[in-house]
């Protein structure tokens, strides 16, 4: 992996991009449907692409939305779709684009108060609550974002009505749907005007960031915060929590400081990250060195994304924690610490999350629910109470009120950030302090994730590897004690392998969008252990591979 010059330093101007370009090429853009590249494509987190290559234009937008109302037709969901945007360039013209074909459609739209930014997890709250306790008549929502990817980009998530992302046979139909649209040029779309769908008797007005912040005290124990004087800090990166985080602050009166509340589509406010683009991730300690450097000023400090579905934690004792370490020392706070829980509610994990959850879950008495990547399988567990946490290595997790009611089925960075400061109020310790306690117990995990070139016959035949392939007995030194290429926790297939010896696994997948495959890996012995362990990885996987 080749670190760019740029990272870590502030974007300079030659990164910035052309926003009156890129909402040109929007409007102007013909995608085809013969090019699979330019054709509407749900992966883990919705359609993404960008408006310059032709992966997500007005017509990607049409499509999908039409095939929305399709499909909430077919199901015979008739309550209100709420809809939220976050803050990058395209996600505001694809947010009118959309509610002019829900609009002709009839579909009751709930769209933000004077236009506001909307996070993820706001859609998903507000889904919840207008679901609760109604059989009919039910709710569902989209998101017009790309998560945390560069400026450029454009993104397209649904949510049915359990609030969660959409499963993989919803996506399919929707996906299929909107092509059929797009190689029909739009035929069958139904669209009136911007002017006449805002004014439509469908389209109304939701107060998403009053109603959220008022119930987060339902979540989080703010009491405690205030109570101990904590001094926090709180970056939004430029994202649709702008206005969220200022609300929460007066609300539950902290002494909150958010340190940028600048909205600029260029994002040229971030630090560039590891691979020379400009990306909001709040997991990277590239993109993050503003706050890294802000670190000493407060007890505690936190990021999002711009849709606000993932967290990034600075501490003044261990600067930005590893999202997989956050997530097992969340774990271990949350069990002990919401007794109104579940007995048997249990830890969700995807494959390629640390070990240290395991050991964590283990030693906490939990079950351990370990799923394929994407947050869609934790959305029946949250809603039902049956999971109390679930967590992805990509810096997002979600989990329950205090009273082990459904708080949402989505990722939401908010909570998971405003734990950090409950825990350092409660504890006396912060997140990194209460991070190395538990691998003085528990082990420390060395982790790492790397690329590796595969073309697209060989991504093909990764995802279908089966473990009688590998013909490997060995890895780094210690007996392979199993071989997964389905999930444990839902039998449901990871796309890839995972390999696993008493003291390290490794988990390869191919990746969605370029022609590599990713490999995770992590030792609990060392470092120089875990190279060893990748280094026989890229082997092993490399000739089973190379074997088809």
């Amino acid at each position: 992996m080749t670190v760019s010059p740029f990272a870590g330093k502030p974007a300079p101007a030659e990164l910035l991009i052309d926003i009156p370009r890129l909402v040109t090429a929007y409007y102007t853009g013909r995608p085809d449907a013969s090019v699979s590249t330019q054709r509407v494509a749900f992966g883990t987190s919705g359609h993404r692409g960008s408006s310059f290559d032709l992966g997500f234009n007005e017509w990607h937008v049409l499509a999908i939305s039409q095939a929305i109302c399709l499909y909430r037709e077919a199901q015979g969901i008739n309550g209100p779709l709420f809809l939220g945007i976050d803050t990058h360039a395209l996600s505001t013209p694809a947010g009118a684009s959309a509610l002019e074909v829900f609009a002709a459609n009839g579909v009751t739209v709930m769209i933000a108060e004077a236009d506001e930014y909307t996070p993820t997890p706001a859609i998903s709250h507000a889904i919840l609550c207008y679901n609760r306790g109604r059989t009919t008549g039910l709710a569902d929502g989209i998101v017009i974002t790309p998560s945390h990817n560069p400026p450029q980009s454009g993104g397209y998530k649904y949510n049915p009505t359990n609030g969660g992302p959409a499963d993989t046979h919803i996506t399919k139909w929707i996906e299929a749907k909107a092509n059929e649209l797009l190689a029909s040029q739009l035929a069958g779309v139904k669209r009136i005007s911007y002017e006449q769908a805002l004014k439509a008797d469908t389209t109304h007005r939701h107060d998403y960031v009053n109603t959220y912040v008022a119930d987060l005290g339902n979540v989080i124990d703010f009491d405690a915060i205030r109570a101990a004087g904590l001094r926090l800090g709180v970056d939004p990166l430029g994202g649709a929590g702008v206005r969220y985080w200022p609300a929460i602050a007066e609300h539950y009166r902290l002494d909150l400081d958010v340190v940028n509340t600048q909205v600029d589509s260029t994002f040229r406010f971030m630090t560039v990250d590891w691979d020379g683009q400009i990306r909001m991730d709040p997991s990277s300690s590239h993109a993050m060195q503003g706050l890294i450097g802000l670190k000493e000023r407060f007890d505690v400090a936190f990021a999002c994304d711009p849709d606000h579905d993932r967290h990034g934690i600075v501490t003044p004792s261990g600067g930005l924690l590893a999202p997989n370490n956050y997530l097992a020392v969340s774990i271990d706070y949350l069990f002990q610490n919401r007794p109104q829980w579940r007995a048997d509610a249990a830890v969700g994990k995807t494959v390629v999350s640390s070990g240290l959850i395991d050991r964590v879950a283990k030693r906490l008495g939990r079950r351990l629910y370990e799923v394929p990547v994407g947050f869609k399988w934790f959305a029946d567990g949250l809603f039902d109470g049956s999971l109390g946490f679930g967590g992805e290595e990509s810096a997002g997790a979600s989990f329950l009120r205090k009273d082990g009611g459904v708080w949402s089925t989505d990722k939401d960075g908010l909570i998971p950030a405003l734990l950090a400061a409950e825990m350092t109020a409660r504890t006396g310790r912060d997140p990194s302090q209460a991070y190395r306690a538990l691998t003085d117990e528990l082990g420390e995990p060395f982790s790492v994730r790397v690329d590796a070139k595969a073309s697209p016959q060989q991504k093909a035949l990764l995802s279908k590897l089966s473990p009688d392939q590998v013909a490997s007995t060995e890895l780094a030194g210690e007996t392979i004690q199993s071989i997964l290429s389905h999930a444990p926790g839902n039998d449901q297939a990871i796309g890839g392998l995972k390999v696993m010896t008493e003291n390290g696994w490794f988990a390869a997948r191919p990746s969605g969008t370029e022609d590599i495959y990713k490999i995770y890996a992590e030792s609990f012995i060392s470092d120089e252990h875990l190279k060893q362990l990748v280094v026989e990885a890229q082997a092993l996987v490399d000739g089973a591979i190379s074997k088809q």
